[in-house]
């Protein structure tokens, strides 16, 4: 008889750990998939760039740490995602971590979980992001703003492939790959004292550059079709298709975002084009100036410089507010900005407060470029 308790709390405690991880991995599931950039494949360089494909195609089949560096916007996730999904690993889990969006305690209970009374608030226990990715790929976004203490954690994980939960004793025993990703030179970190030299070469086992989209700039019309087919029902099921003039503009542009950058004009611009085509007067002012903002024209002194940054703002939250007929959720996505910041802009600038468009003389975009700046004229940004 106390035996088969024994055994019955056992398979208790079994499915109890089960059901746990069960719902830990749906927690994670949710958020890559709440990712914009959580698109299956890579748009642009592994089609176009044969040499690119071929790196891929090399080092995803072999069990082995890959470091992507690049710059911001780039694309280095998807790169990640590349070669997870032509791995030997690709039926397991791709588990991400932004090193860079988390202090140093609660990165160390994301990335090693926690057991419950471990500190204040740890109310039960929590399986960290290396458990989860166990038999597939961990992916460490901004691993170079990692604290020493953490570094020191994660070589562990790299060598003997262990590691405790914060609060607890029992060692436990994964097996992933581990695939990093950092905006910063880590050499130079390391050169600084700021990165351990022995996990950097533990993480830089084979190196991976994502040039910027100034570098590749062949990719853009790719890049175009693949945002509006990928933002077009949501925004402006309309447009079809983008003239040779916007496209030229686009092209011609620096591009300091990056992709990132390159998705939220073409959303922006989906939003206030006309017709079935993104044309000039759609894209954001700096393009239709034909300008980058970096060289964007000194203003005459009418006004000063806070008057006419609130101004325009004053005319995009006006104009991305009528084009969702008010409703303020969808134009604070389409903003890319939180609801509650929306409500503060709002009643700031007077828009959808009183009957009938706020007051003021509207800048048009470009600082005074020949523009119907009635309410509601114009169709840009």
């Amino acid at each position: 008889m106390l035996r088969l308790k024994v055994e019955r709390a056992l398979e208790l405690r079994r499915e109890k750990l089960a059901r746990q991880r069960a719902e830990a991995e749906v927690d994670v599931l949710r958020a890559d998939a709440a990712e914009p950039y959580a698109f299956a494949d890579m748009v642009g360089m592994p089609r176009r760039c044969g040499r690119f494909s071929r790196f891929i195609e090399k080092v995803a089949p072999a069990d082995i740490s890959v470091h992507i560096h690049g710059e911001s916007g780039t694309g280095k996730e998807l790169v990640a995602r590349a070669i997870h999904a032509r791995s030997r690993r690709s039926g397991g889990p791709f588990v991400k971590v932004n090193c860079g969006a988390l202090t140093e305690t609660l990165l160390e209970s994301e990335l090693f979980g926690h057991e419950k009374g471990a500190f204040t608030g740890a109310i039960k226990r929590k399986l960290g992001r290396v458990e989860l990715a166990d038999k597939g790929t961990l992916f460490l976004d901004e691993v170079g703003d990692m604290t020493a203490a953490l570094q020191l954690k994660l070589l562990r994980v790299l060598q003997e492939r262990a590691f405790e939960r914060v609060g607890g004793e029992e060692t436990i025993q994964v097996d992933v790959r581990v695939l990093s990703a950092t905006h910063r030179d880590l050499k130079v970190e390391v050169d600084a004292g700021r990165f351990r030299e022995d996990l950097f070469y533990r993480l830089h086992v084979v190196p991976c550059h994502v040039p910027a989209l100034r570098d590749r700039r062949d990719d853009i019309p790719l890049l175009v079709s693949h945002f509006m087919e990928k933002l077009g029902p949501r925004t402006n099921s309309a447009v079809r298709r983008i003239d040779d003039a916007a496209l030229a503009r686009l092209a011609a542009h620096s591009w300091p975002g990056n992709v990132r950058e390159l998705e939220n004009v073409i959303e922006q611009a989906l939003v206030f084009a006309s017709g079935d085509a993104i044309d000039v007067a759609a894209l954001p002012s700096f393009l239709r100036a034909g300008q980058s903002e970096s060289t964007l024209a000194v203003p005459a002194g009418q006004m000063g410089l806070p008057e006419i940054l609130d101004d325009l703002e004053r005319q995009l939250i006006q104009r991305a507010y009528d084009k969702t007929g008010g409703v303020k959720t969808e134009t604070a996505r389409l903003l890319g900005i939180k609801t509650s910041a929306l409500y503060y802009k709002l009643e700031k600038y007077g828009i959808g407060v009183i009957a009938g468009r706020a007051s003021g003389t509207a800048v048009g975009p470009g600082f005074g470029e020949d523009e119907d700046t009635s309410p509601g004229g114009g169709e840009g940004p």
